[in-house]
């Protein structure tokens, strides 16, 4: 997880100053959880709904935010 590039090298002071982010973000990403599960629920009783299955999608993303945090802050830091 601290190792976010490419070339393989650990970033473990980019990881240590994201955890408190990430943090931050896992509690947003339950909100997505919610509204994804509400979403789905919504899409599978009636399927034409087009907003919803976008909803779903952002709420996808949401979900993917404390990992996004984490890769963004190690690539941020050099050491």
């Amino acid at each position: 997880m601290c190792c976010g590039g490419q070339d393989g090298d650990c970033r473990p002071l980019g990881f240590l100053l994201g955890l408190p982010f990430a943090f931050l973000a896992c509690l947003i990403s339950l909100v997505g959880i919610i509204v994804w599960i509400v979403g789905l629920l919504l899409t599978c009783i009636c399927p034409c709904c087009l907003c919803v299955t976008v909803i779903v999608e952002l709420a996808l993303e949401l979900i993917k935010a404390p990992i996004h945090v984490i890769e963004w802050f190690t690539a941020q830091i050099p050491c």
